[in-house]
């Protein structure tokens, strides 16, 4: 891996931070997700879709090519993560009220998560799509 390369992840990587957080406080009334490992779940009106292609895109990072589109979502799978989640818009649940009595497996990795529970999905989820991505050439 090249210093550009590294350099460019690492730009990418505080940016994401910071759009997961915009995506967070946007959803701070119903902080509560589900990673989806494919991207033709089911959709409702419930619920929003962030996938990591549109994660990384928040913060100015768009693949090259389909190929290096198509080889990040492939590290996510490679590495187990989720290639999306899926975001609540009515409620937080689990405490539908906010009183704070959030499901305690919920940063977990393992199904309902909590951005204010510190999951680091979301982070492991655009890094990852974006190292997958960027390392492949167009």
């Amino acid at each position: 891996m090249g210093i550009t390369t590294v350099r460019r992840l690492g730009v990418v990587t505080a940016g994401a931070a910071a759009a997961i957080a915009v995506t967070a406080a946007s959803a701070s009334a119903h902080h509560c997700f589900i990673p989806m490992n494919t991207l033709d779940g089911p959709t409702s009106s419930n619920w929003f879709v962030i996938s990591a292609e549109m994660g990384a895109e928040f913060e100015g990072y768009t693949a090259d090519c389909d190929g290096a589109r198509d080889a990040g979502y492939a590290a996510l799978r490679e590495a187990g993560l989720p290639v999306a989640l899926k975001v609540f818009e009515k409620m937080t649940i689990g405490d539908p009220k906010h009183t704070g009595r959030t499901n305690p497996n919920g940063a977990d990795g393992k199904g309902l998560e909590y951005f204010a529970e510190g999951s680091p999905l979301p982070m492991q989820m655009v890094e990852t799509y974006v190292a997958g991505a960027d390392a492949y050439s167009c």
